[in-house]
């Protein structure tokens, strides 16, 4: 037997480091080549580490929540002789082919690195009483196979649930709403009482909600933000929306995001400091040219902003498209590190859960961030042709803008809302060229 000792790979794109999210092994467990190790995260996305070799763990780098180097010892695998020298070699291998690329337009992740030590021998050994079992003794149960985000799994581990016994809504991944419809069909239909008391529960920071904290935290703390408010009509492009959706064929079923974003991609050119990103260590602002629009998406895991590049050029459908598949990306994870960064506006909005007004923080290093409100019908006085005033329902939503008041001055935000709150209450504006 052998110790294979397997570092932490370089993952490309130049990460130095990455954060223990979940191990999916533990000391003690038998793990076979090509299995799940563990999942680390970049400041790009989460990342599933697999076994180049097969054997058994005998150490790991750290806990939860630890960040990992580079390079550093990830975990150790004792292993047979054989098996050993073939990782090894294979190793090698790897990094003399790296190291013969000359061009490409991607990096190149470089193959862990590898340490294997042979036994020393050992003397004739003396008859001991067989050790106590302990838990890392003890034979791994396999893990079942159904797709669940990390915090799904931890979630459904703490409340003993067999995730296999679970089922998904759309038949793909099991998420926090099929956990809860488990856990309240298997209660016995029972209710429990309002005052029941639940034991403490302390949550380690970690992964993407330890992103979150740190990037909202430095937002925050660097931006002196402001907010205004302003409350649009938007009775006459809800129609225009059921009307294009009553005839939009194989076309994707457009939502109001895809008509606000047009009308925000309309405005900007004549506001060019709110589509923008401000480096204020070097003191620089730098307005685009073209509106890559990052899109807050809640997730099992937390928000994350997949960005819809060139916003400015797409139409509804296109828009509508876009918005659907990089939602279902950032959801189910397969969101590539390019589609999460690079954004310079971005617009948060919760749907029917968008409540009156919103303050929303700004995604640093961008100046600014728009969210639309929740639509309600409320009676209004409205003046018809022939100019007489009289009492119709009408359908308000408000928009909330947050700038950074080093760049944006309260005038522009101001003016840029009211300019895009005539476009929203004059859709054929909206929909003209």
């Amino acid at each position: 037997m052998a110790k294979f000792t397997f570092n932490m790979p370089d993952v490309g794109e130049g990460v130095a480091e990455a954060e223990i999210v979940e191990w999916q092994v533990k000391v003690g467990d038998k793990v076979e080549e090509d299995q799940h190790l563990v999942d680390v995260m970049t400041d790009k996305a989460t990342i599933d580490i697999e076994s180049p070799v097969s054997g058994t763990v005998i150490e790991v780098a750290g806990e939860v929540g630890d960040t990992i180097s580079v390079g550093a010892m990830l975990l150790v695998v004792e292993v047979e002789g054989d098996a050993a020298d073939e990782a090894a070699d294979d190793a090698h291998t790897a990094d003399d082919a790296a190291s013969e690329e000359t061009s490409t337009d991607m990096a190149v992740p470089v193959a862990p690195t590898v340490t294997v030590s042979e036994p020393q021998p050992a003397p004739a050994p003396t008859p001991a009483p067989a050790p106590a079992p302990t838990e890392a003794a003890q034979p791994s149960v396999s893990r079942d196979k159904t797709m669940a985000s990390p915090a799904v799994r931890r979630r459904a581990r703490d409340l003993g649930v067999d995730l296999n016994d679970v089922k998904s809504a759309d038949g793909g991944r099991v998420r926090h709403g099929d956990l809860d419809q488990f856990l309240a069909y298997n209660s016995g239909g029972g209710f429990s009482p309002a005052g029941k008391s639940r034991a403490d529960e302390p949550v380690k920071v970690i992964g993407l909600r330890k992103r979150i904290a740190q990037n909202m935290s430095a937002a925050k703390r660097n931006i002196p933000h402001f907010t205004y408010v302003e409350e649009c009509d938007v009775t006459d492009l809800e129609k225009a929306r059921a009307d294009l959706n009553a005839v939009r064929g194989q076309k994707p079923k457009l939502t109001m995001l895809p008509l606000l974003i047009t009308a925000f991609c309309k405005m900007l050119p004549k506001y060019p400091m709110i589509n923008a990103r401000y480096d204020d260590e070097a003191n620089i602002v730098t307005r685009h040219g073209s509106v890559h629009l990052g899109m807050a998406t809640q997730t099992d895991n937390g928000l994350m902003v997949p960005v819809i590049r060139d916003a400015q050029a797409r139409n509804l459908w296109q828009l509508a498209v876009e918005i659907g598949r990089l939602a279902q990306a950032a959801r189910d994870g397969s969101a590539k590190s390019e589609e999460l960064s690079g954004s310079t506006l971005t617009v948060t909005s919760l749907g029917p859960l968008g409540g009156v007004a919103t303050t929303p923080v700004i995604n640093r290093p961008e100046v600014a961030i728009i969210g639309p409100n929740r639509i309600i019908e409320r009676p209004m006085f409205v003046t018809g042709a022939d100019g007489q005033e009289r009492i119709e329902k009408r359908k308000l939503m408000n928009i909330s803008i947050s700038c950074d008041h080093r760049v944006v001055d309260g005038f522009d935000a101001a003016s840029f809302i009211q300019d895009v709150k005539k476009l929203i209450e004059t859709p054929v504006l909206l929909l003209s060229d």
